[in-house]
């Protein structure tokens, strides 16, 4: 349980309740210290847009399912931020897309895995990859605690979903062929940019929003599906992220000299 309750009409509840969420995750293991400030600086970034999934959000959104659905090995890593706030939807993803959880932690405690997969099990999840007792391998490229990944799970996967991720991973999980799937709310990161398909989005909106793409894609065809995915530019998908932020700006700018 959280500490703080927010009155319903509270201007800023979504947000504080959000926020909670993460310091609720901190206080239980799940989030680090360093996660409190990644989320300070994601909600920044989520000012730029308004608080609102755009349509280009929702199109990457629907691209990212369908590179999902149309992989071979698909995966989804988890952190302890992404845990905090939308396990249930990791959850309901994963079963979806067929793509399983993997535990992947820049601030590795053995008590922090263990608070995730609690967490994970708790939504739902009936198995999770990357745990301490699980065969792993090391990706080369790294030299940080998130070059150990699971040998049945990242090691293999042709497509990994990142949510809230860090850019040396990406380029780590590039670098190796995988293709990558990213949520972030910074359209300029290392990691969006890096990334094969970038949902410029907080994760609270931009995973249910998957999940019900998921749904919807599910009976899909594979060649359609695979028009989706193949079809998705990312560069042309960040440069309109951005012209979004600096025309939401330019509006508030219009309304603050009314």
């Amino acid at each position: 349980m959280t500490s703080l309750h927010v009155p319903e009409d509270h201007p800023r509840k979504v947000s504080l309740d959000v926020r909670e969420k993460i310091i609720d995750g901190h206080r239980k293991q799940v989030v680090a210290i360093a996660g409190l400030l990644a989320h300070g600086r994601g909600e920044a970034f989520d000012y730029l847009i308004g608080e609102e999934t755009n349509s280009q959000a929702k199109a990457a959104c629907r691209a990212a399912v369908a590179a999902m659905l149309t992989a071979k090995h698909p995966m989804i890593s988890v952190n302890g931020n992404a845990c905090a706030l939308v396990p249930k939807e990791l959850v309901a993803l994963s079963e979806l897309t067929g793509a399983p959880l993997e535990i992947n932690l820049f601030y590795y405690r053995k008590e922090r895995e263990a608070a995730i997969l609690s967490v994970l099990t708790d939504a739902g999840a009936k198995e999770v990859y990357g745990t301490m007792e699980r065969p792993s391998e090391i990706i080369p490229e790294l030299s940080s605690n998130r070059r150990k990944v699971d040998s049945e799970g990242i090691a293999k996967a042709d497509i990994v979903l990142v949510p809230l991720e860090d850019g040396d991973r990406t380029e780590a999980l590039k670098a190796i062929g995988k293709k990558v799937i990213t949520i972030d709310l910074n359209p300029i990161s290392r990691t969006a940019v890096h990334s094969d398909i970038t949902i410029v989005d907080n994760i609270v909106r931009a995973l249910p929003l998957m999940v019900k793409c998921a749904h919807e894609m599910k009976g899909m065809q594979s060649d359609r599906l695979l028009s989706i995915a193949s079809s998705f530019d990312n560069k042309k998908n960040l440069s309109k992220a951005i012209r979004l932020m600096m025309k939401h700006l330019e509006t508030k700018a219009r309304e603050e000299l009314q």
